[in-house]
């Protein structure tokens, strides 16, 4: 480094140094964050070695011996776990077509409700459900879609037999869409509405002198405003396309859905955690997060012909 270039690099800390100096406040409020992505996102990112191993608990993973990506090879000559992936991209392809426009509708409706209290009461009453745990809503869906449930009540009054939904593959992935969509859509209009209530209300104001009504103003004035929250969002959503959550599935499936509902997350821990297979898990793992980067990787080049995306 020549004189001249570190000359350049100390008022450059000193800039930064008083910047921290004077918003101590607001690093010492992102410092929680910043340590749990560090102790549960990276720290963790070590332990991928072990795809790359045959891991012996007792041994660790100094003394495991090295088996280069025979792993790998396993899970692809492994007949089930092309219905794994399969089902894990169906059903989260059904969730990106029919859950991600969910909250976005939502918030437009929301933000049509002139009178403030009953705009308020509805917005808790949709934001509730994300607070309750998938125990909880499970054993709600599977007492609403039972035998003696509300759903075959209501098919009874109409002559209609019974079905046992939670048993009947075909309407697996579709309840699992449509409770994921119930519990979380309340939760994720808030970012749409931020979005919404960030737009120049002189937009709306020009739009009325022009004779637009409610409808063209939300195609041409509301839906372009928020398009880079909507697209930031769903380019985080592709990020995480094959990351359904273990929580939900492991809730609603069953022996007699298992052929349509079994996913990457419910393979990792009975192959994982129950029969101790820690390296070909976290071979697929590591396979989960390589294709999630790649999806998102090129959904971001393209995003860029837009000038927006993520970096």
């Amino acid at each position: 480094m020549t004189v001249h270039q570190a000359k350049g690099v100390r008022p450059l800390a000193s800039r930064y140094l008083a910047n921290m100096r004077k918003h101590w406040m607001l690093y010492v409020m992102i410092l929680p964050g910043l340590i749990f992505y560090l102790v549960f996102k990276y720290v963790p990112l070590a332990g991928s070695v072990i795809a790359f191993q045959n891991y012996q608990i007792f041994k660790g993973i100094t003394g495991s011996p090295w088996v280069g990506f025979d792993n790998f090879k396993f899970i692809f000559e492994y007949r089930d776990f092309y219905n794994v992936l399969r089902n894990t991209a169906t059903i989260a392809l059904y969730k990106l077509v029919i859950g991600f426009p969910a909250p976005i509708v939502l918030a437009l409706l929301l933000n049509e409700v002139r009178l403030m209290l009953a705009k308020r009461v509805m917005q808790s009453l949709f934001y509730l459900p994300h607070f309750l745990s998938w125990v909880v809503v499970g054993g709600i869906v599977f007492e609403l879609l039972s035998n003696q449930g509300a759903v075959n009540m209501i098919r009874g009054w109409f002559g209609h037999e019974p079905i046992l939904f939670m048993q009947q593959e075909q309407y697996f992935r579709l309840i699992v869409v449509l409770s994921g969509i119930w519990k979380e859509v309340g939760w994720g209009t808030i970012i749409y509405l931020a979005a919404i209530v960030g737009i120049n209300p002189n937009l709306y104001e020009a739009s009325v002198m022009d004779g637009a009504n409610r409808w063209k103003q939300t195609i041409h004035i509301t839906l372009p405003s928020m398009f880079p929250t909507i697209l930031v969002l769903f380019l985080l959503n592709i990020g995480n396309f094959l990351e359904l959550g273990f929580d939900q599935i492991y809730n609603l499936l069953t022996p007699m859905t298992y052929s349509v509902g079994d996913i990457i997350e419910t393979y990792v821990y009975r192959a994982g955690v129950l029969q101790g297979q820690y390296s070909v898990t976290t071979a697929i793992g590591l396979f989960q997060s390589v294709i999630g980067f790649a999806l998102l990787w090129i959904f971001n080049r393209m995003a860029r012909k837009t000038e927006q995306g993520l970096w």
